[in-house]
């Protein structure tokens, strides 16, 4: 049987709730004290309580935060990528399969969507070109 780890982290909107994992008490169950509330999204850590947190409490927290805007990036990185895929797909059943109620049902929310993220794209790239020719220019 595998050990549990130290300390329980439950995920909520930018952050978690901490607990302490503690199995080595008198009636051999698993108990969770919570220790702290963390925002991962202002770097904030609160203890619980009137409670101190140790060195290694602080450790564990800060090195889980990092793991979890790791992850939360890749997650959003990946959503893009199924975006594009899904508008690839959109593509296809629009010209293929769709009936002229379901497009007139869908068209005008698509034609916006798109010409909103268009305008931002394009402008988003222009803006990196132009910093990446300042960039060079100044060299």
């Amino acid at each position: 049987m595998s050990e549990l780890p130290d300390y329980y982290f439950r995920v909520r909107d930018n952050g978690a709730f901490v607990f302490r994992v503690d199995t080595e008490n008198r009636h051999r169950r698993i108990e969770m004290d919570q220790i702290a509330v963390v925002n991962i999204r202002n770097g904030e850590i609160k203890p619980q309580g009137h409670r101190k947190l140790t060195d290694e409490d602080l450790d564990q927290i800060r090195g889980w935060m990092q793991d979890r805007i790791a992850l939360l990036a890749r997650r959003d990185i990946d959503d893009i990528h199924r975006a594009a895929d899904y508008l690839n797909t959109t593509t296809h059943w629009a010209q293929s399969r769709a009936t002229d109620e379901q497009l007139d049902a869908v068209t005008d929310a698509l034609l916006l969507a798109m010409h909103d993220l268009r305008s931002v794209l394009v402008r988003k790239k222009a803006d990196r070109m132009l910093a990446e020719a300042a960039r060079e220019g100044g060299e």
